[in-house]
């Protein structure tokens, strides 16, 4: 299964990422960046989605 990671430098903090998948990604609000907070969760959204739709491409899905 290939799980989720956030280039923390990359990301601006949009929230789309947890808009489609609130099980795996979160908003540190002070910092205004999202992290995986479960990469074991995808099987219960589409991260690929998630990645897809992110901006500035911070996020990738590995082995």
């Amino acid at each position: 299964m290939k799980k989720p990671v956030i280039d923390y430098d990359e990301c601006i903090g949009c929230g789309s990422c947890v808009e489609v998948c609130p099980e795996v990604f979160r908003l540190n609000e002070d910092e205004a960046r999202a992290y995986v907070k479960a990469e074991d969760k995808c099987a219960t959204c589409d991260c690929e989605e998630a990645a897809t739709i992110c901006p500035t491409e911070a996020i990738s899905l590995s082995d």
